[in-house]
């Protein structure tokens, strides 16, 4: 599969509302969800007019209302010591990139006032720099260095849609919860560690909202990418290091082995033919020493410096093959039987780090997914029946035409799932148990997406009108099923 945590890379475009307009989206959206609360309508409205929000914007406007922020006061705002702070910068891995962030963001001639800002990703603040009046500017609202600005205290803002979302976002003038906040417009894109897919932070640009430029989320979003090819070259550095203290170890391993560093990615190997990276289990080793991986069956685990020496158990001529799900006129594939009584469990919980576990008779493994895979598989195990490609493509991007994606996607899907999925039309195979575990607020089920079936999906599930799989039974009287979807 992809590297977890990894969506597309395509900045959104900038709304093309003026901040007066949008203060009129704000202030209409508010008094409708407070009428809405009054009468207990929890049906969404159907005007498709100007004084609708983005769905980003929109779906966290909802979940603060929810939530009982106040859009005049905010919450009680939360600090990080200078100490946390320096140990937070020191293990963030941003630290080395400083320098070549503010030469490309803050050193541009022409540029108006800007604050430039690096979060972890939990959304705290470790560095902040820019021109010192509009600093003490936004000290007034609370932007400075070790605030936590995410939603559930300041609102909707440029850092918390970033690292929710896992995209470049922007959140200009009165698309801020906060009124204190639309005089602002901030621009930011997440970072992630190459090796691991892992959300590690957020890049943000704010500056007045009358004279931020259109082409500063372009840029905000290149510098972002720029930051993940340092921290890939690191990377690379590393695994070298690491082939050079396997190498004379492997010389004496009687058999086939393979040496990854911590992410999974193969330093060398020796006896079979290397494989780019193997999916590691998302909660880590056992206390036992033989485990279970897809694509080698039964395996050593021992630790080797700052990774993994991996030995097959099985000759490799009596291990399982790779995950190969063709299914032309011979039949399904070499793994189809490992969905005979499987349990598949998509573990939704934490927003940004959506995860799967398999146990059957083939044996048990798990791996963190990537925010796309996670929305395929919540939408195939909500239908059970099957979806088209034309289907999932509506569900995610609400053009049926997108079918080229989606089948894309599927392929690398059922490449590594075997016959825990079939197609024509895609679904789980009938006899795999599904489950899913989503979070406490609805409005954290896959945050990244903005899929209409999967906004659907929370809407529901915040009104109690529908369950996910696995869940307890819903109370008499409410509405259990499926997502609506579109027909073929």
């Amino acid at each position: 599969m992809r590297q977890p945590g990894r969506q597309t890379r395509r900045p959104e475009r900038r709304p093309a509302q003026t901040a007066a307009e949008l203060a009129k989206v704000h202030e209409r959206a508010l008094a409708e969800a407070a009428a809405r609360s009054a009468t207990r309508d929890t049906t969404a409205p159907d005007d498709p007019s100007l004084f609708q929000p983005r769905p980003e914007i929109g779906d966290s406007w909802e979940r603060l209302r929810r939530l009982g922020l106040d859009p005049d006061a905010g919450a009680a705002a939360v600090h990080l010591g200078p100490a946390e702070i320096e140990r937070r910068r020191r293990t963030s891995g941003l630290d080395p990139l400083l320098p070549v962030l503010r030469d490309t963001l803050l050193e541009q001639p022409g540029q108006p006032p800007l604050i430039l800002a690096i979060a972890d990703a939990d959304g705290h603040i470790l560095w902040q720099e820019g021109e010192r009046g509009l600093r003490r500017s936004a000290d007034r609202i609370g932007f400075l260095t070790g605030a936590r600005w995410i939603e559930e205290s300041v609102g909707t803002n440029g850092i918390a849609a970033a690292l929710r979302a896992q995209r470049p976002m922007q959140v200009h003038s009165a698309e801020h919860y906060l009124r204190s906040h639309h005089s602002w417009t901030c621009v930011a894109a997440p970072v992630h560690d190459p090796g691991t897919g892992r959300l590690i932070g957020a890049i943000n640009l704010s500056g007045p909202a009358h004279s931020v430029r259109p082409y500063l989320l372009q840029l905000t979003a290149t510098a972002a990418r720029l930051a993940e090819t340092e921290l890939r070259a690191r990377r690379l550095e590393s695994l070298h290091h690491l082939r050079t203290l396997a190498a004379p170890m492997l010389a004496r391993v009687n058999g086939p082995a393979l040496v990854v560093d911590a992410a999974g990615w193969t330093a060398a190997a020796a006896g079979l033919p290397p494989p780019a990276r193997l999916r590691l289990p998302a909660e880590g080793w056992g206390p036992t020493a033989v485990h279970w991986l897809p694509s080698l069956g039964e395996c050593v685990i021992e630790p080797l410096a700052d990774g993994w020496l991996i030995r097959p158990v099985l000759p490799l001529d009596t291990a399982p093959a790779p995950a190969d799900t063709s299914e032309g006129p011979g039949g399904p594939g070499p793994l189809a039987e490992q969905a005979e009584g499987a349990r598949v469990r998509l573990d939704l919980r934490r927003a940004g780090s959506p995860a799967l576990s398999v146990h059957g008779a083939a044996g048990s493994w798990s791996h963190a997914l990537s925010p796309r895979h996670a929305e395929l598989l919540l939408l195939l195990a909500t239908e059970r029946d099957g979806l088209s490609a034309a289907q999932l493509a509506d569900a995610l991007f609400g053009d049926p035409a997108r079918t080229v994606t989606v089948r894309a996607e599927l392929s690398r899907l059922r490449r590594h799932l075997g016959g825990l999925l079939a197609h024509r039309p895609y679904r789980f195979a009938e006899s795999v148990l599904v489950t899913v575990v989503g979070p406490e607020d609805p409005y954290d089920l896959l945050p990244s997406s903005s899929g209409p079936a999967v906004r659907r999906l929370r809407a529901g599930l915040a009104a109690g009108t529908v369950r996910l799989p696995g869940a307890p039974a819903l109370p008499p009287g409410a509405r259990s099923g499926r997502v609506p979807l579109p027909p073929p």
